[in-house]
């Protein structure tokens, strides 16, 4: 009986092509698990109406995680258009699976390493080594919109904020609304995880990126959250800074900063600039960490005119299989595969398209497997 049960995510585009990647590379690896395989993404919703099939759900509740390829998604009018036309007109709305996957179990931490590796001719500077703390659930990605604004709802909002009135005579159908929703225990949740990642690696920095001098309510909420957090790791600094400010430090000085932390739009717009520091999206793992369940994915889309072509870099891919195993506890296993693809991306004589090379996304998982 395999040691582990993981959900086998391939979803959508070059998805499929980066999990036969990893699939070489951990079977080299001799990981000891059991694949499921798991319906997910756009042709489950053209064909169902729905891109996170119920039973996906279901299987994965008996898996100690998921691993998970690339996903599709496209503007509401668009999705629509695109369903079975005997499912049109019968109330579907596309969600991002991925989105609903992170609320479903409650996969708060978001955590994307940044890493420059030796010998990778696309790294902006050589000595770049951020992780980002990215909060998974709340904020900006909540969810909680509206369109088109009812009066009674605009009443609402004036009821409890005078900035409201200059909005009440747009019409309806002329305005929409984007809720910024924080909690205390999801700030102090992603704080945490971050300054607890600070202390168990050696690193003696935490960035708290926000914007509180504009948004004042959600971002002084978790800079007050982090200020007291900090009080208990006296050993690493607690450095803030605002999200566009940030943006210029990190392409000027990346190599000053460490471990980042931020809400959920803002992790995520650092994590993508952060990533092209150190070769773009083709190097972007990322893992989602709930309590007792987590996903694991690379960052980069589903590319659609690449699917099947194997010509996409599997290293995002093979990282990201490297957080899967660090997280099950496998942290030999995760640091040879780490050596193994550091070894690669040095020698320079495997490489896929982006990097200057000519190499398949299969050769490249292959040369990384020989290293191990």
């Amino acid at each position: 009986m395999a040691k582990y049960r993981i959900a086998w995510l391939p979803g959508d585009g070059v998805g499929n092509d980066v999990m036969e990647a990893a699939r070489i590379v951990l079977d080299a690896l001799k990981f000891n698990a059991e694949y499921i395989h798991g319906d997910i993404g756009w042709e489950f919703w053209k064909k169902e109406g729905n891109p996170l099939p119920d039973r996906t759900i279901e299987m994965m509740k008996t898996t100690d995680c998921a691993l998970f390829g690339a996903i599709t998604s496209k503007p509401k009018d668009e999705a629509k258009e695109e369903l079975a036309p005997e499912l049109r007109d019968k109330g579907y709305e596309y969600f991002s699976p991925i989105v609903k996957l992170r609320q479903l179990f409650d996969l708060g931490i978001n955590m994307r390493p940044c890493k420059a590796y030796p010998g990778n001719p696309l790294n902006y500077k050589d000595n770049i080594d951020l992780v980002i703390f990215r909060e998974n659930t709340e904020g900006m990605y909540a969810g909680v919109e509206f369109y088109p604004v009812k009066d009674g709802l605009k009443k609402c909002f004036l009821e409890h904020n005078k900035k409201m009135e200059r909005f009440m005579d747009v019409p309806e159908e002329d305005i929409a609304i984007s809720t910024r929703i924080m909690t205390k225990k999801g700030c102090e949740r992603i704080v945490r995880a971050a300054f607890e990642y600070a202390k168990e690696t050696g690193r003696p920095t935490v960035t708290l990126v926000e914007k509180p001098n504009v948004l004042r309510e959600t971002g002084g909420l978790i800079t007050r959250v982090a200020r007291e957090i900090a009080k208990e790791y006296p050993g690493i600094e607690l450095w803030e800074t605002n999200i566009d400010a940030m943006c210029m430090w990190l392409v000027k000085n990346p190599e000053n900063y460490s471990v980042l932390v931020a809400e959920n739009l803002f992790g995520d717009i650092i994590s993508d600039l952060s990533a092209q520091l150190v070769g773009g999206l083709g190097f972007a793992s990322s893992a989602n960490i709930g309590k007792n369940y987590a996903v694991f994915e690379p960052t980069h889309g589903s590319a659609p005119k690449y699917a099947g072509q194997y010509k996409v870099n599997p290293m995002a891919m093979l990282l990201t299989s490297k957080l899967m195993l660090e997280w099950l506890g496998e942290k030999e296993l995760a640091l040879k595969l780490e050596n193994a693809i550091a070894a690669v991306i040095k020698e320079g004589k495997v490489r896929t398209y982006d990097m200057g090379g000519n190499n398949t996304t299969l050769e490249v998982a292959e040369e990384v497997a020989r290293k191990l």
